[in-house]
This record gives C-alpha cells, sequence and structure tokens, in this order.
C-alpha cells in the first residue's frame, strides 16, 4: 500500500545578519528548528556565500564565514541589503546579481532538513522578516519563482504576523488571555501585545507594538520597570523572550515578576517556528478560528453578489485579514439589468454590509445579458482598493469596445 504523503512546511526568519530555519510537519508536536552544526543549539546562520575561486562550489552560513578568512574563497556578505539596493557583483569573471546569491542561499538552506534527513521536501515556504516593505515583498516574490516556488506555495509575513501564528498554535490556556512578546537585539528592546476579540466569529486579532527602549547599566531594574509599565490593568496569559539580549544570567527580579501567575519562555526561534504555523494554517483555513487584522492586512471585505444555477450567491474579490501586498480579487461576469455593478463591502467583525454601486457611463446600448465584464480589485493600501471593470463584449455578437471604468474604493 502506498504511504500517505505528509505534508512538510518550511518558516525561515531572514535579516541582514542571519536566517533560522524550521520545519514542521503535522504528525509532529511542534516544529523542529535545524542547525548547520551538528548537536548544537546554534540556530542563527550567517547571511554569507562563498565560492572556492576557480571551482563552481558554493558555501553557505557558517562554512563561508570560516572560509572567509582564506585567500582560496570570495565571500559576499549583507545578501538582504545588497539584494535590495538591486546591486551587481562580480566573482572572478561572471557578474551575479545580489538577489541571485540570495536564492542561491535560500535554495542551500532549504535543503537543510532534507540533507539532515529530518524532513521530505517543501510543500510550502513562508518566510518572516522584522517589516514588509512592497520593495522587499517584490524581491521575495522573484526569488520564490526563482527558485521554483509557485505564489501559492510560498508566502511572507512580518514579525508581528509570526507571533500571531506562534501564539495561537499553542495550548488554549497560554493564550486565553493576552499575550506578551519582548525582543531584546542589538542593545534595544521593544514589545507587542497580543489581544483577541472573543465575541466575534471569526475571533479578531490585534497585535500593538511598542516603541524601542535602550537599558541602562542596570538592565534587571529597567527590565522590570517596562513590565510593570506594559502589563498595568492587564491579565496574561502568557510572555515569550526572543533575541541575543537575554544570554546571560543578569535578570533577577525581572524575571521573578515575569513569572508571576503567568507563564514565561525564552528562546531565539520563535519567528521562523510561527512561520511553519503560518504555513500549516494557510492548507487548513477553514479549521483556523482566528483573523489577524494588522498594519499589512485588509481591513475590510468587497463582494459581489451574482446569480448562479438559479440562486443568488456572493463571489468574494479581496478578504479581509489578507495581506494587502499580495491580495487581487479578478472575476467575469454578464450584465444583467441597468449598468451599474453593485459592490458589497463589509468590516471583518460587523453583520452589515455597505453597499457602493459604480455606474458604467457611456456603456454600448446592448440587449440584456449580452455584456460580459472582466472584474479586477487591486488593494493599494490596507484600506484601500482600485476597482478596474473592462467590457469585453459578447463574442462575435458584441465587439468588445476595451473600454474601462476606473475606481478608487474605501471603507
Amino acid at each position: 500500500m502506498e504511504q500517505k504523503h505528509t505534508p512538510c512546511y518550511i518558516g525561515i526568519d531572514l535579516n541582514d545578519r542571519y536566517a533560522m530555519i524550521s520545519y514542521y510537519q503535522l504528525n509532529k508536536e511542534e516544529p523542529e528548528t535545524v542547525s548547520t552544526i551538528a548537536g548544537s543549539e546554534l540556530y542563527q546562520i550567517p547571511l554569507i556565500i562563498a565560492k572556492r575561486k576557480g571551482i563552481g562550489q558554493w558555501y553557505y552560513g557558517e562554512d563561508a564565514r570560516k572560509m572567509a578568512r582564506t585567500c582560496e574563497m570570495i565571500c559576499v556578505d549583507c545578501l538582504l541589503h545588497r539584494a535590495l539596493a538591486g546591486e551587481s557583483i562580480r566573482i572572478e569573471d561572471e557578474q551575479f546579481l545580489a538577489e541571485e546569491l540570495l536564492g542561491l542561499f535560500l535554495q542551500k538552506l532549504i535543503a537543510l532538513p532534507q540533507k539532515l534527513g529530518n524532513a521530505t521536501g517543501c510543500d510550502r515556504l513562508v518566510l518572516t522578516t522584522e517589516r514588509l516593505s512592497k520593495e522587499n515583498m517584490e524581491l521575495f516574490w522573484r526569488i520564490a519563482e526563482r527558485i521554483g516556488f509557485p505564489k501559492d506555495k510560498f508566502m511572507v509575513i512580518d514579525h508581528k504576523e509570526s507571533f500571531y501564528y506562534f501564539a495561537l498554535s499553542q495550548q488554549q490556556p497560554l493564550w486565553l488571555h493576552d499575550v506578551f512578546l519582548f525582543e531584546y537585539e542589538q542593545d534595544t528592546m521593544h514589545f507587542y501585545c497580543l489581544k483577541k476579540d472573543m465575541k466575534t466569529t471569526p475571533k479578531v486579532v490585534s497585535i500593538s507594538e511598542s516603541s524601542r527602549m535602550t537599558l541602562d547599566d542596570d538592565r534587571d531594574g529597567a527590565f522590570l520597570r517596562i513590565q510593570h509599565k506594559a502589563f498595568d490593568n492587564q491579565i496574561i496569559s502568557s510572555v515569550y523572550l526572543v533575541g541575543d539580549g537575554f544570554d546571560g544570567e543578569w535578570m533577577k527580579s525581572s524575571l521573578n515578576n515575569l513569572c508571576r501567575g503567568r507563564r514565561a519562555f525564552i528562546g531565539k526561534n520563535l519567528f521562523s517556528k510561527g512561520a511553519c504555523y503560518a504555513a500549516a494554517v494557510r492548507d487548513h483555513e477553514e479549521e483556523w478560528p482566528f483573523l489577524y487584522m494588522g498594519e499589512n492586512e485588509m481591513k475590510f471585505n468587497i463582494s459581489l453578489k451574482v446569480r448562479r444555477q438559479g440562486g443568488y450567491e456572493f463571489y468574494s474579490l479581496i478578504s479581509a485579514g489578507r495581506n494587502w501586498f499580495e491580495s487581487k480579487g479578478q472575476c467575469e461576469v454578464i450584465l444583467d439589468g441597468t449598468p451599474e455593478i453593485d459592490f458589497w463591502k463589509q468590516w471583518p467583525h460587523s453583520r452589515e454590509a455597505k453597499i457602493e454601486t459604480l455606474e458604467l457611463t457611456d456603456l454600448p446600448n446592448r440587449p440584456n445579458k449580452t455584456t460580459r465584464l472582466r472584474i479586477t480589485a487591486q488593494p493599494v493600501s490596507d484600506d484601500r482598493v482600485s476597482i478596474e471593470i473592462k467590457d469585453l463584449g459578447f463574442g462575435e455578437l458584441f465587439r468588445s469596445t476595451d473600454k474601462t471604468w476606473k475606481y478608487t474604493m474605501s471603507m
């Protein structure tokens, strides 16, 4: 009997200094993070790639960093920064785009779990980085295409959203009330606070972020004061500590306070694990009871009411909670009745919808149900959507005029 395939999901946390990679299969209790150093928990893989002179052999991560000290190697670091800047890098007699080298690094990274005998391929890849922008999203999509991941198997999220998937994939007692995450890297600390609206279906989740703070010489006392201010008048189920800044044994009073009436966890691979959970949820969305409303997510739904097989139903063009950078809705309809289109707009936490009607001025006069239209909805921000309606005519009976109507819709 053929063995049933167990999907494997890979999450990569990426910044300009290092990457971390985790993988997750549904028959496992939780994602596992991979180290390039056998038996080690050093999960940060330096974002460096190197080539041996005169030979087409590439190295990456810790191996590349060690080899950078020899004159036999040509090394390139800061791959993310260079790729975003569109740099072209000459290596011996060849010219490479920095994004090509970043793609090669990621390709080697993705093969790592399988190479170590821990996974079977990759069914969905999720990349997480601290902040999202149009520039880095477009870069990551180009790289995904370059290394063979179609858009429906690839996803990019920021650290907040990765924290959202991680926190809400834990056992319920750990997210019953508010959840905090403190990140302490390169001498600055900031925190996220996750809250849920349990009265809505699905449950709408939001995450607030603090400003960045520098701790003084008394780090323990400073962190304790930050906790008192952050936790004031809140019921907190769990707290997560992430980053190199928490290394060492400097937390005394602050750690005692942290664990008072709540669970606390410390580690460095939360974001790559959260990316794995995001991949698994995207494959089983109908079972996921939450809707994240972050700064990159669409704030409202847009639907069309269409007739199909004798009845009426709603066709979703844009869904709230989807990253607006990668959202796009398109369909073709046959116009029935007056030359106008009704768009149904709705907040995700409301049962009421607002109807916005767009009139198709100067549409050719044709018999009813002989005008075919293509409707495209493309977000331009998290709360504004560009609508384009194009006249396609009706086969050979009525030629298309190629007339297009454009409108920007908001709530």
